[in-house]
């Protein structure tokens, strides 16, 4: 025969619910014990930040006040001062002066004298027009050699044939043989002026021996006086070129 137990005196029918209120009685313990600990240590943390009056009293912190600033003094308004005129009889005579005019006069000449300054009416002379020595080949009227006639590119003309003439009839030829050049032509450059009163001037020639240049200076300077040629309508002196050529035997 088998020993049937009582469902109200087994105790493992109550098991779960034991186990229930353990957990429940130990959450419990735990939470009341860390609000303890939490409200002890904020405590603490606020009073390590407190004040008393005491200490605040003991910092004497210095109030600082601003500078006064100065109003600057108001500007003095001026006094008006009035203007006395007085009435003062002329009775004095006016003399009437005459000014004289400060142009100078074109023909005035100024100079000092004595350490004094003066001047005077000098009536000055226009200086007359230096015209320099014209090339033949751009003159307007050539010099006129003796015998010449005509237009005035007749007369120009005419020149060149005269002087070259001249140079023929006189110039010694023979001197090249004596003098030993080498066989064949020679040439001599020679220049010269018909200065403004119709003289030959300034004479220089070139050859390759000094002796054929003393003589074809000594040709040219045998040329008649002519008439001067003319720049303008006034006397000028003309240069004029020649080459003489001649061959040697």
């Amino acid at each position: 025969m088998e020993i049937k137990k009582s469902p109200i005196v087994t105790l493992e029918n109550y098991s779960r619910l034991f186990m229930l209120l353990g957990l429940t009685l130990s959450m419990l313990i735990v939470y009341v014990g860390l609000e303890h600990k939490t409200a002890d240590t904020v405590n603490s943390f606020y009073n390590s930040f407190s004040y008393s009056n005491a200490d605040l009293e003991a910092e004497n912190i210095p109030i600082t006040k601003p500078p006064e600033v100065t109003p600057p003094p108001e500007p003095q308004q001026p006094q008006s001062i009035m203007d006395k005129i007085e009435i003062v009889k002329n009775e004095k005579k006016i003399v009437e002066t005459v000014l004289k005019s400060t142009e100078i006069d074109e023909r005035a000449a100024i100079y000092v004298k004595d350490n004094r300054l003066t001047s005077e009416i000098v009536e000055i002379i226009d200086k007359e027009e230096v015209i320099e020595d014209v090339p033949f080949a751009i003159i307007e009227e050539s010099p006129v050699f003796p015998g010449c006639v005509g237009s005035k590119e007749d007369k120009k003309l005419c020149f060149s044939e005269k002087v070259s003439a001249h140079v023929h009839k006189h110039f010694n030829s023979e001197l090249a043989q004596e003098l030993g050049l080498s066989p064949g032509k020679q040439r001599i450059f020679v220049i010269f002026t018909v200065n403004k009163n119709g003289n030959i001037t300034d004479v220089m020639a070139r050859a390759p021996h000094k002796s054929l240049e003393k003589e074809a200076i000594r040709v040219i300077e045998m040329l008649p006086v002519m008439s001067p040629g003319k720049q303008r309508n006034r006397p000028v002196g003309v240069k004029y070129s020649l080459p003489i050529t001649f061959n040697v035997e």
